[in-house]
């Protein structure tokens, strides 16, 4: 399709798209393990931050706020490269997808451990104060009583952080993960189209993001009994 001597249909090489789909697509799995590996770290390790982050003891409080501070004020990618090709210099040697998955746990554990914070400070205060009265013990208060309360507000914004991991796995590419990206990276060198592949792998990415959408209104909808 030609206008005013532009051809679009130089943009997006159809027949190229289809040929290499099954090539890109062998990524997919190594995007699901990076993304959903590092998302479970980053849930693990960010809940306990989010609690040291509001303990009253400066002991617990200090470390946790550094260590998010750090962690929300570098990028991603030195992050890895540091893992990668930063670690072995002190004997730490990590495969390129471990240390993917550590790097986007340990990352994602930062803006986890703030999204958690704030969904447990949403919760009244009179309602630990009720289970205290009960004599019912500090972690069996937060498990059964302020936990599920807190996932559902914190579902949204917990959603927003996985679709991030998700995306930023096309990062990983750098260290050699061969997962959607890398997958892309080397088709579109070999073919010599670039916009093709870019624009393929962006149609890949998209959908992901739509079904992880739809997985966050069904968790909305279960824990809208909590609230």
């Amino acid at each position: 399709m030609n206008f005013n001597g532009f051809d679009f249909g130089g943009l997006f090489d159809i027949e190229l798209a289809i040929k290499n789909l099954p090539f890109v697509l062998e990524g997919l799995p190594m995007t699901l393990i990076v993304s959903i590996a590092g998302m479970g770290i980053g849930l693990v390790l960010g809940l306990f931050l989010a609690l040291a982050r509001g303990s009253k003891h400066g002991l617990l409080r200090l470390p946790a706020r550094i260590y998010i501070s750090f962690m929300r004020g570098t990028p991603m990618l030195v992050f890895l490269f540091i893992l990668y090709f930063g670690l072995p210099v002190v004997g730490i040697q990590f495969t390129a997808t471990a240390a993917a998955i550590i790097g986007f746990g340990l990352n994602s554990a930062a803006y986890i451990a703030e999204v958690d914070r704030a969904s447990l400070n949403s919760i009244d205060t009179g309602q630990w104060e009720s289970a205290k009265a009960l004599n019912m013990p500090y972690w069996t208060t937060l498990r059964k009583i302020i936990l599920p309360q807190a996932t559902r507000i914190a579902i949204p914004p917990l959603t927003n952080v996985f679709m991030d991991i998700v995306k930023a796995t096309s990062l990983a590419a750098v260290i050699t993960v061969p997962e959607l990206f890398q997958k892309t990276q080397i088709v579109a060198g070999r073919e010599f189209d670039a916009m093709t592949m870019y624009v393929l792998v962006a149609l890949i990415y998209w959908p992901i993001c739509i079904l992880i959408g739809v997985l966050q209104e069904r968790l909305e909808k279960r824990y809208s009994r909590f609230v």
